[in-house]
């Protein structure tokens, strides 16, 4: 992310808003190509793939085990998962890797096919 031209402000509620040399009619006036164009310029402002090719899906685990109506512990339990590790995902304190990924698509698309799988194997 770039630094140049990042401003720091602290103020206490109720205060004014500082000045600046922002020019707001001028922003105002832009048109929608204009505001475009000067977002496709920013390297750190560019627009997601439209055909969402490059990008990663995760699965939500918290949806999909309310989807499920299980606990945290229910679903830990079925699934084989280690309690902490679900609850790191669903506070977003720690993402899924790769086989962890696949695992929760796997458990989105058949969930009492894998929870029978694994409790036969057991």
């Amino acid at each position: 992310m770039k630094k140049i031209g990042t401003i720091t402000v602290t103020r206490k509620p109720g205060d004014p808003f500082p000045k600046t040399k922002t020019d707001w009619a001028k922003v105002a006036a832009l048109t929608d190509e204009q505001i475009h164009a000067a977002a496709l310029s920013d390297p750190d402002a560019q627009p997601l793939p439209r055909d969402m090719r490059g990008l990663t899906r995760i699965v939500n685990v918290k949806k999909l085990r309310e989807k499920l109506e299980m606990t945290q512990e229910e679903f830990a339990a079925a699934y084989r998962i280690p309690l902490g590790t679900l609850r790191d995902w669903e506070q977003r304190r720690k993402f899924p890797d790769a086989p962890a990924r696949a695992y929760l698509l796997v458990i989105e698309g058949n969930p009492k096919g894998v929870a029978a799988l694994l409790k036969k194997a057991a």
